[in-house]
């Protein structure tokens, strides 16, 4: 006898939909602080946004930020993996390469973040998990074969604004991976999120003021609405449902949502941007949706 897996749960399920929602919006959304403003000034302002919110959250709800010497220490190292390398690696590369391409190598999160699971967490591979990711990471790729034929930047632009992403995608797995460890339970959630999206935004204001001198920023209506959305809706909300679904499922399968958020990202793109979808493209969304729902069909034995 079976019982359902825990990745079929609603309490998995609904929070797992609304993160890879908001997130397959915001490589377009990111688009909008691109331009004026360095890339490392518009991370800070996005993760200073989303600490502040979450912070006053945590305090109405009655959970003040109350951290050992260990946890702020956690705290940083979390601030520094999630909320500023891959962030900043992320924003740089939508400078060299189209944001459908970037949200497509992205998606191979899911590599690092089942391999690091199994090497620092012992979650095991299933075979559902692991049939599942060959169907999917074979719908990335020729998602990206299409992206690679149809982007207008030069080669090396292209090459450039894909090793960025893969930077992005390390650090993010490590920020994932962290979530899934002892140290992360010791700890409640929300305080430990806002403390960690805080300090990720003092490490992002060093860092830009060293990288581009004093902040700059565009008071336009267009930008401040990004900003706003990316902090408030696709940080503060999402991360701590994201969290959630990682320490329910485990990083592997909870970095599902990435393989999804590419399809979702070129659908908008085709409603904003007149993306034109190929042979290419409808078959590999395709069977990145097929891998997804293999994957989420592993079954645990009932105790």
């Amino acid at each position: 006898m079976t019982s359902a897996p825990p990745a079929a749960r609603v309490s998995v399920l609904i929070p797992f939909a609304i993160v890879t929602l908001i997130w397959g919006s915001t490589w377009l959304v990111i688009r909008g602080q691109l331009g004026v403003v360095p890339p490392g000034w518009s991370v800070c302002y996005r993760f200073t946004i989303a600490g502040l919110t979450m912070l006053a959250y945590t305090l109405a709800r009655g959970e003040p930020i109350r951290l050992n010497a260990r946890g702020w220490g956690f705290a940083a190292v979390l601030g520094l993996f999630q909320f500023c390398l891959n962030f900043n690696f992320i924003y740089h590369a939508e400078q060299h390469a189209t944001s459908g391409l970037v949200a497509v190598v992205f998606a191979l999160l899911l590599l690092p973040n089942a391999l690091f699971g199994r090497l620092l967490l012992g979650h095991r591979l299933g075979r559902q998990l692991l049939l599942g990711s060959e169907v999917a990471i074979g719908g990335i790729a020729l998602l990206f074969l299409h992206e690679a034929q149809v982007d207008p930047h030069g080669p090396m632009q292209a090459l450039t604004g894909i090793a960025l992403t893969l930077g992005g995608t390390l650090a993010a797995s490590v920020g994932n991976v962290m979530q899934g460890t002892r140290s992360a339970k010791r700890y409640p959630m929300l305080p430990m999120v806002a403390a960690s999206m805080l300090l990720g935004a003092v490490i992002n204001g060093a860092l830009a003021w060293a990288t581009y001198g004093p902040p700059v920023i565009t008071p336009t209506p267009a930008y401040l609405a990004a900003t706003l959305y990316l902090g408030m809706v696709a940080s503060a909300l999402a991360f701590p449902l994201y969290y959630g679904v990682i320490r329910a499922i485990g990083p592997a399968k909870a970095a599902y949502s990435s393989v999804l958020v590419p399809v979702i990202a070129m659908t908008l793109s085709t409603l904003f941007e007149s993306y034109r979808w190929s042979t290419l493209s409808m078959v590999g969304g395709a069977l990145v949706i097929v891998g997804l729902l293999i994957a989420l069909t592993e079954r645990k034995p009932a105790r």
